[in-house]
């Protein structure tokens, strides 16, 4: 059996989720951008990019492992980013 990990981003203006197999193989890589939102105030404004995150997060989750044709019960392990503030 293959560990399976899923990978959470959010330390900036996007907020991604990937499932991989065994540390290597990328099953599924979902991405969610702000861009769009920041770009009218010259770069990223941290409190609107947090409250993003928070309503980005699930949906993006449920979209990585669907692509995956995995369950959150099928996963070895989580791994998400941590920002030095």
């Amino acid at each position: 059996m293959s560990d399976l990990i899923l990978g959470i981003e959010t330390s900036c203006d996007e907020t991604a989720a990937a499932i991989v197999e065994d540390g290597k193989k990328i099953i599924s890589n979902v991405v969610a951008s702000q861009i769009s939102i920041h770009q009218k105030y010259g770069g990223v404004v941290p409190e609107i990019a947090s409250r993003k995150h928070m309503e980005y997060i699930i949906p993006v989750i449920d979209k990585a492992l669907e692509e995956s044709g995995k369950r959150i019960t099928d996963l070895s392990a989580i791994a998400v980013t941590l920002a030095q503030v």
